[in-house]
């Protein structure tokens, strides 16, 4: 592109001074005629090609070849709807209800049915997480002491029920007896039906995966103990803490985007089946803040318990020219987009950045509707606009 251009403005300089060349041999002896000389003065003829030259010093060569190979894309600048925005910092939660503690029903040392399960593990309902036994405490094994117990109840009832027949026993006594009977078989089937040759298995009541492990491998546990948590991750919460002095647009909030600390990805709740839950009245005791909460869809890669940032999306703004993010480059706090001026010429445009939502940023000046922005592949062509730069002194 810039070849064109040079050659251009060497074909105007050639014609100019071959034209002063004829003027000047056919008015040798007429030197009444100034007129001629006035249009072979040199010094105009320099600054009307300094001005060609200068037209076009800052474009960039970038050939279609070189388009193709890196995927380049542009998108023409139009004026459109681009909501207000409120960015804050949040976190991702699990609601509560799509979550279950898994609790230990016997005493004794934990074993894992899988020595590697930790936080993220997937699980299904009822797969054995851990095995408790306690055969080698000094309180014995709960489940043999049970299965005494019940033994021992159940032939005593069977012994009452022939006695009380006889009327050797009372009514009173006999259904005594029958309750310590129901009892220790109620005891004793609760742990049976779990017991395997390692001790009482524990099992996942929900489909999920591992949110918190909370004892280790060979801790004692008493019945009762929490020993993991599983989250079903269908559903998950954003919570955005919002400065107070935002008190008044939060009942503007209808939506939000947000892009989580470990990945570059800036999600849309309205492509999550999102919605707004709640957004608090007052600030919290603890801090200056009001949260702000939505609900969407786990999609499967966004992991509870992370942060975030947020981009709370407030009211819609008509007539907004917008340029996605990956177009936009910084350069010592200035801020620069490239326009494809045709199919192998770019320029390098400074603009003023407004809001952004995440994936565009609203341009307070530097564009007009119609043109034609890169969006993928500025790096490269950056890098041409760098390489292209002629050294002051090395101008021929």
């Amino acid at each position: 592109m810039k070849r064109r251009y040079i050659i251009g403005i060497i074909t105007i300089a050639t014609i100019f001074i071959y034209g002063c060349h004829s003027g000047q041999q056919g008015h040798d002896h007429d030197h009444s005629s100034s007129e001629s000389h006035e249009h072979c003065d040199g010094d105009g003829h320099n600054h009307e090609i300094a001005e060609i030259a200068e037209e076009h010093s800052d474009e960039i060569s970038f050939t279609k070849e070189q388009a193709e190979a890196i995927g380049l894309e542009t998108e023409t600048v139009t004026a459109g709807v681009f909501t207000q925005v409120i960015k804050v910092s949040g976190q991702i939660q699990t609601p509560q209800g799509d979550e279950a503690t898994v609790a230990a029903t016997s005493n004794g040392i934990v074993s894992f049915v899988n020595p590697s399960i930790t936080e993220g593990t997937a699980v299904k309902a009822g797969e054995a997480l851990v095995s408790i036994s306690a055969k080698n405490i000094l309180e014995g094994d709960p489940v043999a002491k049970a299965k005494i117990s019940y033994e021992t109840a159940q032939k005593e009832f069977q012994r009452a029920e022939e006695l009380v027949k006889d009327k050797i026993i009372s009514v009173k006594e006999y259904e005594q007896i029958r309750l310590r009977y129901e009892t220790a078989k109620t005891v004793y089937e609760a742990q049976s039906a779990n017991v395997t040759a390692n001790g009482v298995k524990v099992t996942s009541p929900i489909n999920g995966f591992v949110k918190n492990r909370l004892i280790r491998q060979g801790d004692y546990v008493s019945v009762g103990q929490a020993i993991v948590t599983v989250a079903q991750n269908r559903r998950l919460q954003l919570r955005a803490e919002v400065p107070e002095n935002y008190f008044k647009y939060l009942k503007n909030i209808g939506s939000a985007n947000f892009k989580p600390a470990y990945d570059d990805t800036v999600y849309r709740l309205s492509d999550l089946n999102g919605r707004l839950l709640s957004f608090g009245k007052t600030a919290e005791s603890e801090s200056f803040y009001i949260p702000v909460t939505f609900e969407f869809d786990n999609v499967g890669d966004i992991i509870p318990g992370s942060y975030t940032e947020i981009y709370l999306l407030s009211v819609p703004l008509n007539d907004v020219i917008s340029v996605p993010v990956s177009a936009i480059t910084e350069e010592q706090d200035l801020f620069f987009v490239y326009l494809q001026l045709d199919e192998e010429g770019y320029k390098k445009q400074e603009i003023t950045p407004g809001q952004s939502d995440g994936k565009r940023v609203a341009i307070l000046s530097g564009l007009n509707a119609g043109d034609k922005v890169v969006t993928k592949g500025v790096y490269q062509v950056k890098l041409a606009a760098t390489s292209s730069i002629t050294p002051e002194g090395h101008s021929h």
